[in-house]
């Protein structure tokens, strides 16, 4: 039998479709090549993203936002000043990327208008301070990354 130009296409064409129904069907039945979502509960996280997208615009609407400063005793987080510091509640996470031990997260209590992280518990290097705070029934939040 001689195969001629028409035959030799159709042969490419089925040749083809065969190799990437090959590859859909590895990758579909692979568990190596799981590809769901990154959360069950997608759209509860997503509800929850959009409370910090308020809170974030919350703080930005502050003629004074949440500064800090590296000291010798430690991390000095300063609170706006214009605000009544014994209303403010929350809570602040530190969040270590290089090392998870070193993580730790504290509520909110002042008695001066700043609080201070003591130097003993901070390392040098990167962190990431969230500050989730209320004062007056408004929420706010503060992120930050910082070399301490």
């Amino acid at each position: 039998m001689k195969i001629n130009w028409g035959t030799g296409i159709v042969l490419a064409f089925i040749g083809f479709i065969a190799f990437i129904m090959y590859f859909i069907v590895s990758m579909n039945i692979n568990d190596k090549y799981n590809h769901d979502l990154v959360s069950e509960d997608y759209y509860a996280d997503e509800l929850q993203y959009q409370n910090e997208i308020n809170k974030l615009k919350n703080s930005e609407t502050l003629e004074n936002n949440i500064g800090y400063q590296k000291t010798t005793d430690g991390l000095l987080i300063k609170f706006p000043k214009e605000l009544d510091y014994t209303k403010i509640k929350g809570k602040m996470f530190l969040y270590r990327p290089s090392n998870k031990q070193l993580d730790f997260e504290t509520a909110i209590s002042l008695s001066n208008p700043y609080l201070l992280i003591p130097d003993k518990r901070l390392v040098d290097g990167r962190w990431n301070i969230i500050i989730d705070w209320q004062y007056n029934g408004k929420s706010y939040l503060f992120k930050e990354s910082i070399n301490y």
